[in-house]
């Protein structure tokens, strides 16, 4: 749906093929599980001394002209399947564009009202909390720089656009508050304030449920696959140094673009050397009950 409404490039019924064939497990067959599949080389990025430059200059080209710009941020993301892969991406960005960083730091706590009064919980450290991560909550440390396109992880105010994937620039940074202007859903161009919240995971990975107090926010010149969903961009770069881990992920990635044009791809083995496969992992008996 993407492709047919905003691409006119004459090969869009085989890009459209080739993304829903991912989708479907039907790229190497047999494709019940996981996969190796082919990469067309134009979707490729093999030219590269720093990979993490390569694919930034290829999804912000001219990022320094433009970081400020919302109509050209709004419409690019760099994806990558894990969390580390992406702050990594977003610390390298903000280094580029000019302008001084703000750094904010979360409070993290243990919820005790549902310890059951289990007094290992008391000895864990604060320092053990903020090195917990979750992609159901912002990350202990949060760099910023006014310019900075970052994306809400709550629902703050549904009529007002403020919902959880809503995505936002910087325009103002304060101790205690973000100003930041909309630049996705039906209130583009909106000034807001975000403020610190108390949060928890609606499903805690730890054996504990834990209270971080921060901005609901991540930064998102590079996101998570799954953070990805019901975007629709111009320009995707999709990272892999490791390949993606569940099912569909590969296909949400590239099914974000509005064109064949849009999306480049960058993949090597652990040794930095570029691939032209990747894995697609698709369990077909998901589909059995549609």
């Amino acid at each position: 749906m993407r492709l047919q409404n905003h691409d006119n490039e004459s090969d869009i019924e085989q890009f459209s093929e080739w993304i829903l064939n991912m989708g479907n497990g039907k790229l190497s067959e047999p494709n019940d599980g996981s996969a190796e599949i082919d990469i067309s080389e134009e979707l490729l990025i093999v030219d590269y001394d720093n990979p993490i430059d390569a694919i930034v200059s290829s999804t912000y080209p001219n990022l320094q002209e433009h970081y400020k710009d919302e109509q050209f941020l709004q419409c690019r993301a760099i994806l990558a399947s894990t969390i580390e892969i992406v702050d990594q991406i977003n610390e390298y960005v903000l280094m580029k564009i000019p302008g001084d960083e703000k750094e904010y730091l979360s409070s993290d706590e243990v919820d005790m009202s549902n310890a059951n009064d289990n007094e290992a919980f008391n000895i864990l450290t604060p320092e053990f909390l903020n090195s917990l991560s979750t992609s159901r909550l912002p990350n202990h440390k949060i760099k910023l720089k006014v310019g900075t396109p970052i994306m809400l992880l709550r629902n703050l105010d549904q009529p007002e656009g403020l919902c959880n994937g809503t995505r936002l620039v910087v325009t103002k940074m304060a101790n205690h508050e973000l100003e930041a202007k909309i630049m996705s859903g039906k209130n583009i161009g909106n000034i807001t304030y975000i403020p610190r919240l108390s949060m928890s995971p609606s499903q805690s990975p730890w054996s504990f449920m834990l209270i971080i107090r921060q901005f609901p926010i991540i930064v998102s010149y590079a996101m998570a696959i799954n953070k990805s969903q019901g975007q629709s961009l111009e320009s995707v770069g999709l990272y892999l140094p490791r390949p993606v881990f569940s099912h569909g992920q590969l296909y949400v990635a590239v099914s974000r673009v509005k064109s064949k044009k849009g999306l480049k791809i960058w993949i090597h083995d652990k040794d930095g050397k570029p691939l032209k496969t990747t894995t697609n992992v698709i369990y077909k008996e998901v589909f059995q009950n549609l």
